[in-house]
Parts: C-alpha cells; structure tokens; sequence
C-alpha cells in the first residue's frame, strides 16, 4: 500500500487505503496511537486479531440460531403441546423459521447507520446483551399451545433484533481495524463462519433438541454472556463517530415497506383457498404493491433529506452497487438450498437407506457436514488471495462453480450414490466461500469510513433479503411442482394398500406444504396424514407396516419430488450465474481514500460528511477521488484504471 504524505505531523502509521474521518492509519482522534488504539505496534496488531475472534464468535452465535430451530422444531412443539402441521398452525411453523430472518433483513441498516452515529462497539455490545437475554427468555417458556408458540415467536424476534445489532455492525468494525491488504481475509473469515453457522445450527439443533428442547435456546446464554463481558472490556471505537438527526421518515418506511413484502412472501407459502399457495391472497399481494411502494418511497426520501438513514448516492460507487446486486443473486440461489437438501435427505434419501423417520433430520444435518466444509476451507483461502489479486476473479470463479454445483444436483437421480452427492455439496459450498469473502471486502472497501455502518447494514439486508426470498420462491416452486402430481400419486398408492378411496382422495388433496414440513421436521408423513381419519386402526398390520414403513412414502413422492427439485436447482444456477456475470462487472479493487489535509498542531481534521450528491465517479465535495487500485508482484497496491471506464 502507498503510505499518505504531505500530511503535517501525521503520525506515520500505514494507511489502508482510506483515512477513518481524518485519522490517518485507523487510529483515533485525540491523541497518538498507543496500547490498544489500534495503531501501530504490536498492541494495534493485537487489537485487530481481538476484534476478528470477538465478532466472528458473535456472527457464529448470531447465524446458528437462524437454522438451530429447523432441526428441534418437533420438540420444541412437543414441549409446548401444539402440533405445528395442523389446519391453522402452519403459521406459527413458518413465522419461527423465517421470523428471525425477516428481522434481521429489516433492522440491520438502521442499526448500522445508529452505528455510525453513536458508535459502532456501542451498538454492537449492546446486540450481545439483548442477544442473551432474548435466549433466556426463550428457553424460560412458561406456557402452552398457542400462547407458548406466540411467546417464542415474540422472543425470537428479541434475538433476531440483538443478532441484527451484531451483524450489522460487526464488518464495519473490521473494516475499521484491518488495512486493507488484510480485510479480505479478515472479513472472510467472519463471513464464513457466519454462512456456516447457518449449517452447523441444523446439527446443533438436532443434538441438543434429543436431550431437551430448551436447550436450544440455553446454549446461547454462557456464549452470549462471555461475548459480552468479553466485547465490552477489549473492543473500542476507533473510526470517529458524528451525531446526526435520525431520519425516522426513512427508518419507518424503510422498515415498513421491507416487512411488507418479506411478511407477504411467508404468507405466499401458505395455502389459500383451493390453491395449494397463497400468491393469490389479495393480502399477499397487497403486501408486495404496498411493501414495493413504500421501498421506493424511502428510495426518493434518502435522496432529498439532509442527514439520511442511507446515502443512496453509495450505489453510484460500482463496487458497492455490483457487490450488493450479487450478492443478493447469490443469498437468493443459495438461500433456499439447505431447506431442499433437508426435505430430500429427510424425507426420501434416509428412509430409502432405512432410517427411522424421526432421526432423519439429525442425520440430514449430519450428511450435510461436506457443505459446511467446503465454506471453511475456501472462505478464509479466498480472502487472503483477494486482498493480493483482488477480488472480482474470485468472487466471479465463486458464483460459476456453485452454478456447476446446482446443475450437477439438478441431474442426480432421487436415489444417488452418497459420495456425488457429497462433492457437489462440498462444490457448493466451496464456491460460496470463494464468493463471499472478497465480495464483502471489496463492498466494505468501497465507502467511505463515516458509512461504514450503515453500508454493512444494507449489505447485510441484500444478504438476509435474498435469504427469505429464496425460502419463499423455492418452496412455492417446490409445492407447486409437487401439487401438478402428488395428489394422483398419493391417492392411488393409498388405495392400493386399502385405504378406502374417499380418504385417499381427501388425504391427496390437502396441502401438500404440510406433508413437505412433514418430512422436514422428522414426522412420519403417512401416519401424519392418515391419523385424524382413524383409518389406520382399521387396516391389517401389514398394510399398517407398509404405509408407515420407511419405504412407502419416499417411493411414493420420489417422482413428484424431483420434477420440484429440477425446477428448484434450475432457478438457482440461473440466479447464481446472473450473479457471476454481476460480478464481473464490478470492476477492479477500489479503495475509497477520504483523506484531507492536516491541521494545525498535526491533526487530522475530521472529514466532511459524505455531500447529498455524489459527484458522477462515486467521490463527493470535499473528498480526494476514490483511489483505486490493484496488487503489484510484491503484494502492494499500485493506482488502477478507473472501473466507471
């Protein structure tokens, strides 16, 4: 990296490519660099190492829970005496699966802007505090049926707000203490043990769930209260913080019009009338016009007032704008797949290779362990190379490989030799590592450091957005696919076994999201189905044996299955390739460099906020151009051609 000169009194330490409000080297204003500052010498190095171990335990914490529910949903309903798939209870199913990760996708940009505001370690601290006490409150369940349902739906959007606080805040805070010829490694090193988290929360889930289901919530409390004590005594502020008026008008119609249409997208999964989705419920689309409305509403808004939740003028940064797109394009296709791998595996593979229905799940978990490999091995790989070659090659390569991914799974038969299955997984997971470590860096690289905050919250939203959309969309692919076929499939295979006809033509024409949820929550989904006609009671034990067996059902849906998974792995390798082609266009590495002259007594003024209106190469009034550049042979960034050119 070049090193800033001509400064007055600088204080000398390497730059990273920007000045952190007017605080060359990252450090703080006020007083030289020193133990724990963040500058240089070995207590600033020190600091950095301290702030990637801390965030990525919070990230870690913050993703595990967002999939650790899947996996012990049957016991959680066990224990609070609801079964989850009856008529009218579907709902409280849907809403503790993706409720977390609807808020999470609407609070992060605002809490990341109140992080630029009142200080990022602020905010962030405060996620792990209401992270905890939302898991105390959440394994402390004192009641049943409904109202316990409602209960833990409540709390568990408690933690989605405090996981929020640490997510949106966590990257800019790396960004913060990191150079940049280190962020990318860094950043990916948070980012995929986030990712992960999300998988090894199915296993986790699974285990604790066997022994007791409040321990599913338990587990976050001596983690949380650790990364608690442990963030407030070593984390502080390095980038300087400017007060600011909130911007409720676009606070509210941000959250508004993002609740709107990621509420109406849960609602769309959900059968409506005599259709086996909701997309026709004139809520469902009402939400989606009036949820769309209001994003663009808040779009004008950020643009005409004075101090805004966040500068839309960012998204004339290339870099920024390419980085989010694909990134969306990439949570989207990759979003849905652990839901389809579950089903799969659950509901068709196991039992086909005789395991009891109820442990399907645990073992779906534990089968999927090559994907979460693959994002361990590549996320933090990945990241290193970047920081010297960039990241557009990577980050391109990433997507291009999981489409290959989703293709090979696209053309496995039902019943598939375990070891394909396994490396097209690991594939996946390898491209999605390659894929998101530069790309969060080159994001987080590109804005100014009064930003930060706000522009890793936004980040976070495309990723937490393209994560619900894709559990919408695949799942009402995957019901539609099996609502062409599965009720004729369904009634004759229980007709077949003398089932009388008029049960087998009412059993086939319910949901079929319910004999999906089924199998992924580890019910035997014949015996589900059947058990509220009385008919099994009245059939010979070998019928009984055979339509509860572990073979009758996955024989059964196998058919119908696949057609829904064709579709679904199409519709992903066609996200995650629009996605590389996104990439691609993204440009080379750039830095934003906001540095400004010294003042007097050799300190660094603070920078001038970021203007209403950026200037059309992505700088603004009062700030130096973007810098942009690429790695030389020895590793330090030289300028670079324009990525506007």
């Amino acid at each position: 990296m070049r090193k800033i000169a001509g400064h007055s009194g600088a204080r000398g330490a390497e730059a990273t490519g920007h000045v952190d409000s007017g605080a060359p080297g990252g450090v703080s204003p006020g007083g030289p660099a020193g133990p724990g500052r963040g500058g240089p010498g070995p207590s600033g190095d020190r600091y950095k190492w301290v702030a990637l171990s801390n965030t990525t335990l919070s990230m870690t914490m913050a993703t595990i829970d967002a999939s650790i529910v899947i996996i012990a949903m049957p016991a959680i309903f066990r224990g609070i005496h609801l079964d989850p798939l009856a008529p009218g209870n579907v709902s409280y199913l849907l809403w503790m699966i993706i409720g977390y990760l609807l808020v999470m996708a609407v609070a992060v940009v605002t809490l990341g802007r109140l992080g630029d505001i009142y200080g990022r370690v602020r905010i962030y601290n405060l996620g792990f505090i209401v992270f905890t006490l939302a898991s105390i409150a959440l394994s402390l369940d004192p009641l049943t049926g409904t109202s316990g349902a409602m209960w833990l739906i409540g709390w568990r959007f408690g933690q989605a707000f405090g996981g929020a606080m640490l997510m949106a805040n966590s990257a800019a805070i790396l960004t913060d203490a990191f150079p940049a010829r280190q962020r990318g490694m860094a950043l990916g090193i948070n980012q995929i043990a986030g990712i992960s988290g999300q998988f090894v929360g199915l296993l986790l889930g699974g285990l604790l769930a066997a022994w007791d289901w409040r321990a599913v919530f338990w587990v976050n409390v001596p983690i949380g209260v650790v990364g608690t004590i442990w963030s407030y005594r070593s984390l502080r502020e390095i980038a300087t913080t400017r007060r600011a008026r909130i911007d409720w008008a676009g606070n509210v119609t941000f959250a508004l019009g993002a609740g709107l249409v990621l509420v109406a997208i849960t609602y769309g999964i959900q059968p409506y009338g005599g259709h086996s989705t909701g997309w026709m419920n004139p809520k469902v689309l009402g939400g989606l016009v009036i949820g769309t409305v209001l994003l663009v509403a808040f779009c004008v808004i950020e643009t005409k007032i004075a101090e805004p939740m966040f500068r839309m003028g960012l998204f004339k940064i290339r870099a920024f704008a390419a980085g989010n797109a694909a990134s969306l394009l990439g949570s989207i296709a990759r979003g849905g797949l652990q839901f389809m791998l579950v089903i799969w595996l659950a509901g068709i593979w196991l039992p086909l290779h005789g395991y009891n229905f109820v442990v399907t799940p645990l073992w779906a978990g534990i089968y999927m362990l090559p994907l979460t490999t693959g994002f361990l091995i590549a996320g933090p790989v990945s990241g290193w190379l970047s920081d010297r070659y960039g990241p557009r090659i990577f980050a391109t390569s990433g997507l291009l490989v999981a489409t290959a991914a989703f293709i090979g799974l696209m053309l496995l038969p039902i019943d598939f030799p375990y070891w394909i299955f396994a490396l097209l997984i690991f594939g996946n997971g390898i491209g999605s590592g390659l894929f998101a470590s530069p790309n969060t860096s080159a994001i987080m690289s590109s804005v100014p450091a009064s930003q930060r905050g706000s522009a890793s919250g936004m980040r976070s939203t495309f990723q937490n957005a393209g994560m619900s959309l894709s559990i919408g969309i695949f799942f009402s692919l995957m019901i539609t696919g099996l609502a062409a076929s599965l009720p004729r499939t369904l009634s004759a295979g229980l007709h077949a076994q003398g089932v009388p006809l008029s049960v087998a033509n009412h059993v086939s024409h319910l949901p079929p999201v319910s004999t999906v949820f089924a199998a992924l929550l580890g019910y035997n989904p014949v015996q589900h189905l059947l058990a509220p006609s009385g008919v099994l009671a009245t059939l010979p034990h070998r019928s009984v044996a055979i339509l509860t067996g572990t073979q009758f059902f996955p024989h059964l849906i196998s058919g119908p299955f696949h057609h829904g998974l064709v579709i679904v792995f199409s519709a992903a390798a066609i996200m995650s390739l629009t996605g590389a082609l996104v990439s691609l266009l993204r440009g080379r590495q750039f830095y934003y460099d906001e540095s400004a002259p010294a003042g007097a007594h050799g300190k660094a003024p603070v920078s001038p906020p970021l203007a209403e209106t950026p200037l059309p190469n992505g700088t603004t009034p009062g700030h130096r151009p973007a810098l942009l550049t690429s790695p030389s042979s020895d590793g330090r960034d030289q300028p670079a051609p324009s990525p506007e050119r």
